[in-house]
């Protein structure tokens, strides 16, 4: 919350005691600790309450999840009250401008280290929210370790990216590609990369100065921690092992920006429902209109989204 210092001034009837409990009002909607560094992943707490750790995605930095996290700790304007959670923006190294951290593999780490952080803050309740990559990052900690996460939201994500278009897909006819893939990505002349990785933009949000704050974070981002993450999302099929999981989980699709190429929010849907079916806990709602990035785009379903499903009263 913005509120300009002087607009205190506003309400000279407030005695002070009550000027001062408006003052600590505003501050702890806002309050954030220093990012902690937790073997090369930067975590920011914002405000107390109930954990949420938020996961942003492939080449993304903690701000993906930064205006959701403060929307979600004020009343909405429809009148839903502020939600008391704490919120763990989470940056993972690499990405957007973050140091890379050394070792072959990025996703299994990833996990490994998320899990072992939420263990040493005893995130008791934990809900994860997790964007692309970081939904996939969230359905592989709740996979290993079921204990240790309450809720999942899943935004934009699927347990296998690879048979999106083709279902037929497995790791062992995608990996040649894979390979390919991230052969080309590294032997690309910096012009060419970053010509290529701004071209893919397109059609992941709606607001062109949302496109300018992903292509600064492509540019801030390791080639090489992007190369291999990539290869792994495509290598990694979750499908089968979704079962494991035993939370309520809620999956937040996009659909609209592959209107243009035939998709219909039906259509979009099967692929989600398909590929979740293992999962009979998941519960599958797609945006409207939004693009890739749903916090951007279409923020208040996202926030209502949220809001209706980590509630208290949800069973």
């Amino acid at each position: 919350m913005n509120q300009p210092a002087h607009s205190l001034t506003r309400f000279p009837k407030r005695t002070p005691a009550a000027v001062a409990a408006a003052i600590l009002a505003v501050a702890s909607l806002t309050a954030t600790a220093a990012p902690l560094d937790h073997h090369g992943i930067s975590v920011e707490v914002v405000g107390e309450g109930t954990p949420v750790l938020m996961i942003p995605g492939l080449n993304s930095g903690a701000d993906t999840w930064r205006e959701t996290c403060h929307s979600l700790r004020q009343p909405a304007a429809d009148g839903a009250s502020a939600m008391p959670i704490q919120c763990h923006l989470v940056q993972l190294p690499g990405f957007a401008g973050l140091a890379p951290v050394e070792g072959e593999d990025f996703l299994p780490v990833m996990r490994d280290g998320l899990l072992d952080y939420v263990v040493e803050h005893d995130l008791q309740g934990l809900t994860v929210i997790g964007h692309s990559l970081g939904g996939t990052l969230a359905l592989q900690m709740a996979i290993k370790q079921p204990d240790a996460v309450a809720r999942l939201v899943i935004v934009d994500s699927l347990p296998y990216f690879a048979a999106a278009q083709n279902p037929a897909a497995t790791v062992a006819t995608t990996r040649p590609m894979a390979e390919q893939m991230r052969a080309g990505m590294l032997a690309l002349d910096e012009t060419m990369y970053f010509a290529q990785a701004e071209a893919s933009l397109l059609g992941m949000t709606r607001a062109p100065e949302r496109v300018e704050t992903l292509k600064k974070w492509g540019r801030d981002s390791d080639r090489a921690t992007t190369a291999q993450a990539m290869y792994e999302l495509m290598t990694t099929d979750l499908r089968g092992e979704l079962g494991a999981i035993r939370v309520p989980t809620l999956v937040l699709g996009s659909w609209a920006a592959y209107k243009p190429y035939g998709a219909t929010i039906e259509s979009t849907r099967k692929i989600f429902a398909d590929q979740y079916a293992r999962l009979p806990s998941a519960r599958i709602e797609m945006s409207r209109g939004g693009y890739h990035f749903l916090m951007w785009d279409d923020p208040q379903w996202v926030q209502a989204q949220i809001r209706g499903f980590v509630s208290p009263s949800t069973p």
